[in-house]
């Protein structure tokens, strides 16, 4: 356990400070910048920030880092619309992002939720771990509101924006990952060997039951049945591409665990 903490205090520390980068270059066609930094993680979002004079500035687009280039110290993030702050009473301009732009990455790192399977292993992580906790008590309600007792990829996405918390870690399997919350991309796998003596579906919370949406049976609808094939299955959706992931789900479906 002592492992654990250092190792989640290392994380904690690491993405605690915002990073700020100017733009360097643009290509619209394929809606991509890039900045110059010596070391940033893929699946790191933030905000694109426009400057109208040097003492105001407006964000105009979402960023995510797409691929890094460690030999030419060099980042790609994929931008998109930034909607968050629209207001229908308040005019809004369209500006493009342009070279001296400036991103800013990490933004709500200090504050961080934890999805785990009991309340046990929910405790033990975060009463030893010093950052903001946000209880999913929180996250149980919205999801009760939106009536989906299953946690899809665009509710993480939903209750970042909502509460403006920029870590999800998530206990699976004896691992714990770090996740971006908003982009849902993995930036970082740790062991964690806790003795799990129980499930709580979907995942532990003080909320009794979240009920399904009757006017809506599409995904995210139906009740979780199994904690670990079902947080395995939304990580595989938006990390696909992580070798250490795909390696440790092939070995989680050669145990043919139900």
């Amino acid at each position: 356990m002592k492992y654990i903490v250092l190792v989640l205090l290392a994380l904690v520390n690491l993405y605690a400070s915002v990073v700020t980068a100017p733009i360097v270059s643009v290509n619209k066609k394929n809606d991509t910048i890039t900045i110059n930094i010596n070391k940033i993680d893929v699946g790191m979002s933030g905000f694109v920030v426009h400057y109208i004079t040097p003492k105001h500035s407006e964000v105009i687009d979402n960023a995510v880092v797409q691929s890094f280039d460690a030999n030419k110290s060099e980042a790609t993030l994929k931008i998109s619309s930034f909607h968050m702050l629209d207001n229908d009473s308040v005019p809004k301009e369209e500006f493009k992002a342009e070279v001296g732009d400036s991103v800013e990455l990490a933004f709500g790192y200090s504050r961080a939720m934890l999805i785990a399977p009991d309340e046990a292993i929910y405790h033990r992580i975060t009463k030893s771990v010093q950052t903001q906790w946000i209880h999913p008590d929180l996250f149980a309600t919205i999801l009760s509101y939106t009536g989906h007792p299953s946690p899809l990829v665009s509710d993480f996405h939903s209750m970042s924006e909502a509460t403006s918390t920029g870590l999800l870690f998530i206990y699976l399997d004896k691992k714990v990952y770090t996740l971006d919350m908003k982009s849902f991309k993995i930036l970082h796998i740790s062991a964690a060997p806790l003795e799990q003596k129980k499930v709580r579906l979907p995942f532990y919370t003080r909320v009794q039951k979240i009920e399904s949406s009757w006017w809506d049976w599409g995904k995210g609808t139906s009740q979780v049945k199994n904690y670990t094939k079902y947080y395995y299955k939304l990580l595989m959706q938006n990390n696909a591409n992580n070798k250490e992931l795909v390696s440790l789900y092939k070995k989680y479906e050669k145990r043919g665990e139900k």
